[in-house]
């Protein structure tokens, strides 16, 4: 029941937002739009989801390195070096 009411609130604030947002002639957000906003644009994209994957393996190779040290030191302390 619950979905049902959160559906019909989603399907009538998004049929209610749809004409407000075509009341320019067609210009987005940043006004009228050319190649080089386009090309701006997609290299930011680019360059976000690099930074992403660059910042999550340096986060997971850290993380890693801990779990790696963590092992190392319960193996010491068994074997008693």
């Amino acid at each position: 029941m619950k979905s049902r009411a959160a559906l019909i609130t989603a399907v009538a604030s998004l049929t209610l937002a749809a004409p407000a947002f075509a009341g320019e002639n067609g210009e987005g957000l940043v006004g009228e739009t050319n190649d080089k906003i386009i090309t701006f644009f997609s290299l930011g994209v680019i360059v976000f989801f690099m930074l992403v994957i660059i910042l999550g393996s340096a986060i997971q190779a850290a993380l890693e390195k801990r779990k790696q040290a963590r092992k190392a030191a319960e193996l010491r302390q068994r074997v008693g070096w």
